[in-house]
């Protein structure tokens, strides 16, 4: 019924903003001469997942702080959705598009349809040659680097083993946040010279439960594992919780999740998850929020920390999180 009701919400509020007085979705809306009375629209798919919950809050509450009009819109779903709320944006006074695609796969479309304004893409990156410098954006975290430091992690742990057997819960399938940390804690391992057999990579999409239910699955097959790497904190929890039905050690087989969760850091101080990486929500959202008030005036990324030589990425450090600094995290 949560759900059902968000969605009705959501179209409600796509409606209004399509007839041009849309008041916000779950957003705090305020105006600053200081940030040349810049008005974004935040276009988010949902907030079910608890990283999206936590960037949308702070994407929200980074407008509310740097003074500017900030309009969201929760989609779900929905590419046409999303496609129509920018294609009507410019006509509706904004000066720039905070974008958490439904598929980062369409953002040629979406950057077609802006109508020239600029779109900073979130939580979702499309491919580099989707990109433009200074118009069409990604603000984030490199997910090569969660996966490394999740990687390193491990071989630390267990004293530079020659050779793991290791399972994967992968995220969304598609996702670049899928893609970019699962394949770098395999050259990771490689690199480091450990011959790692995967004996089970599969997606269990960011849930809790489908990955405890495909550790499950794993168990039938008979095979031993020595590591797991989640590519976030719920898959991470839902693991733990599996383990301890099985009878998997948590304490001898390290379970490594992504985004330092209140409930992920709260897992590692109980010693039962190993390790996290804070991907950090505060700082890439108003990170996105300095990006689009920036570029909607015409500016350049290369006034905003962070950003690439190219101009096309604005960057936010992952942070790794284990027992010894967990405590400035939780």
């Amino acid at each position: 019924m949560k759900t059902t009701c968000k969605k009705i919400f959501a179209c409600l509020l796509m409606s209004i903003l399509v007839m041009g007085t849309i008041a916000g979705c779950g957003s705090a809306s305020s105006t600053s001469g200081g940030s040349g009375g810049a008005k974004i629209l935040f276009i988010m798919t949902d907030t079910n997942d608890t990283f999206r919950a936590t960037l949308s809050d702070a994407v929200v509450a980074a407008g509310k702080a740097q003074g500017v009009t900030l309009d969201m819109v929760e989609t779900g779903d929905s590419v046409q959705d999303q496609l129509t709320l920018i294609t009507e944006a410019k006509s509706k006074g904004y000066s720039a598009i905070i974008l958490r695609s439904a598929d980062a796969n369409t953002a040629p479309q979406m950057n077609v349809a802006s109508n020239d304004l600029p779109i900073i893409y979130v939580n979702a990156e499309p491919i580099k040659d989707h990109l433009t410098a200074d118009k069409y954006v990604f603000v984030g975290s490199d997910e090569y680097q969660a996966g490394q430091y999740q990687a390193e992690y491990v071989i630390k742990k267990l004293n530079n083993p020659k050779s793991l057997n290791v399972i994967i819960f992968q995220g969304e399938a598609g996702h670049s946040a899928t893609i970019g940390r699962s394949k770098s804690v395999k050259r990771t391992l490689k690199s480091a010279g450990c011959n790692a057999t995967y004996v089970f990579v599969d997606s269990a999409n960011w849930s809790d439960a489908e990955a405890k239910e495909k550790l499950g699955i794993f168990m039938k097959t008979g095979q031993s594992v020595d590591a797991i790497f989640c590519n976030n904190d719920t898959m991470a929890l839902g693991t733990i919780e599996g383990m301890k039905e099985y009878g998997l050690d948590y304490k001898k087989i390290p379970v490594c999740g992504v985004d330092a969760t209140a409930d992920g850091c709260a897992s590692i101080q109980a010693g039962e998850m190993s390790f996290t990486v804070l991907q950090d929500a505060k700082n890439q959202a108003a990170s996105a929020v300095s990006a689009a008030v920036t570029l909607g005036a015409g500016g350049s990324l290369k006034d905003i920390e962070g950003s690439t030589s190219d101009l096309k990425y604005v960057y936010v450090p992952f942070v790794p999180v284990d027992a010894s600094n967990v405590s400035q995290f939780k």
